[in-house]
């Protein structure tokens, strides 16, 4: 791990050294950044973004972290005595700091889960539907009329599809929680 403070990323952002910064980092699997101001530590989950084209997670606990919370891809607040400032710009909000494990093995593979399964899910519904009115248009000569009633039309995707997907957001776990903790790998799958 790497523990670094205020004043020497000050020296990083001011001396141009962050690729030099960056390599160190790539051989720590943990950076602390301690007694750094707001400012420094969405520099760093920016630097991190572009340098390295990786995804970001930010975890905060204060007003002095919202700007680390708002620069990276995925921002997780811990409400708690510094306030609610984090909690209320983040995407994920947690009350302590135990419950991460959790969000991110069994929350995070549940909805990549449903999430990938709605999209293939959204393009089979929509290609039947155009391919219902593409070859009607061959039957009547193409002149623009329907073959469905245009308040079936609306209520296609208002009430008749909309179903399936509320039902499956709701109830799909394809595996439980205890397996998705006791087996990390398993958060590697949907990759």
């Amino acid at each position: 791990g790497l523990v670094i403070d205020g004043q020497t990323l000050n020296i990083i952002f001011q001396g141009g050294l962050e690729e030099k910064f960056l390599a160190l980092t790539k051989h720590c699997r943990s950076v602390l950044c301690c007694r750094s101001t707001p400012l420094q530590k969405s520099m760093v989950v920016k630097l991190v973004r572009r340098q390295l084209k990786a995804m970001t997670l930010s975890i905060g606990d204060g007003a002095n972290d919202v700007s680390m919370i708002q620069a990276a891809d995925v921002g997780i607040g811990i409400s708690g005595q510094e306030g609610m400032q984090a909690v209320m710009a983040s995407d994920f909000a947690i009350s302590r700091f135990k419950h991460l494990k959790k969000l991110l093995l069994v929350h995070g593979h549940w909805c990549y889960a449903r999430l990938a399964k709605m999209v293939i899910y959204f393009f089979y519904k929509n290609v039947s539907y155009v391919n219902l009115l593409f070859w009607y248009q061959f039957f009547c000569g193409f002149s623009g009329s329907t073959m469905i009633d245009y308040w079936q039309m609306i209520f296609f995707n208002l009430f008749f599809t909309s179903v399936p997907p509320l039902v499956f957001g709701v109830l799909d776990k394809d595996v439980s929680a205890e397996t998705l903790q006791g087996l990390p790998e398993l958060y590697k799958n949907g990759q």
